[in-house]
């Protein structure tokens, strides 16, 4: 997503002083007008004169801590920081926290748009202080669908990775749901025998069409995709600091929470406790256990 962000920024005639560790990434856009690849994080931090702005886009996690550490030596009071990956939003107000204290602007931005936002455009969610967002505003109205939409300044410090958090935990709610219905009609082809042509009409005009049933569509119309596709999915945090959101707060999120456990059952987490279950059955009733899953 880095990368393009960083196209897209470009080609709204914003000059992108970038780095990226991977000498991959970086030749990907060696050619690309209107973003200057340094050869350290440094350098790019350094290239840039005046009121310095620094974007992130990084995994939540000790990769983000290290490149912040890096930056204290960097960075001037005045200058903004932004922290563009899906961090924890209470990660991200300790953060502001601190930079604070050394006079530099902390800005905490979620993104969506995944790899269609070069095409389309980001979703933004910041948060922060006013003047910070200010300072920013002409990144975020380029990166954004439009000027004035597609953007928000979400609230102090943390608003903009919590906003992205609950974001991402309905999405968790969202693809389940889908994954769910369409496994339910898979198993009657006798009635839903083209799940395909069944997702396309969905999409124009039913209450549930979106961008997760188009991507739901396009999977579902290519043959041999589902079976190219082993059945694990993976849970990159947001979900997990969602749910325990809701036990903080005493709120009820059953559907993200199940959408999450659903996630974890597929990475295999469940094998043990669903062997405890066939070898409990065996030991009370005498039911037979099986070696291997059956087939469908």
């Amino acid at each position: 997503m880095g990368a393009n962000m960083a196209r897209r920024l470009a080609r709204g005639a914003i000059t992108v002083c970038g780095f990226d560790p991977s000498e991959d990434a970086r030749q990907a856009l060696a050619d690309e007008p209107g973003v200057l690849l340094q050869p350290t994080l440094a350098a790019s931090v350094l290239a840039q004169t005046g009121r310095r702005l620094v974007w992130l886009m990084l995994p939540a996690g000790e990769i983000t801590e290290q490149t912040l550490t890096a930056l204290e030596s960097l960075l001037s009071p005045g200058d903004v920081l932004v922290d563009g990956g899906n961090a924890n939003y209470l990660d991200s107000q300790r953060r502001a926290r601190h930079w604070k204290a050394c006079g530099v602007d902390f800005v905490d931005c979620g993104v969506s748009g995944g790899v269609w936002g070069l095409k389309e455009g980001y979703c933004l969610m910041a948060g922060g202080e006013t003047a910070a967002i200010d300072a920013l505003r002409p990144l975020f109205q380029c990166l954004a669908p439009a000027a004035d939409r597609g953007w928000v300044h979400a609230g102090p410090s943390g608003a903009g990775h919590f906003t992205k958090m609950v974001h991402n935990g309905i999405e968790y709610g969202m693809m389940q749901a889908f994954a769910e219905g369409f496994a339910l009609m898979q198993g009657r082809p006798d009635l839903t025998p083209d799940l395909g042509t069944i997702a396309e009409t969905w999409r124009h005009g039913s209450v549930v069409r979106s961008w997760l049933l188009d991507l739901t569509t396009t999977a579902l119309q290519e043959p041999g995709a589902l079976d190219a596709v082993a059945p694990v999915v993976a849970d990159s945090g947001e979900g997990r600091w969602t749910v325990d959101e809701s036990i903080r707060q005493g709120t009820p999120v059953p559907v993200i929470a199940a959408a999450l456990m659903a996630r974890f059952s597929s990475q295999g987490k469940a094998d043990i406790g669903n062997k405890l279950l066939s070898l409990m059955r065996k030991g009370f009733g005498g039911h037979a256990t099986v070696a291997t899953r059956p087939k469908a």
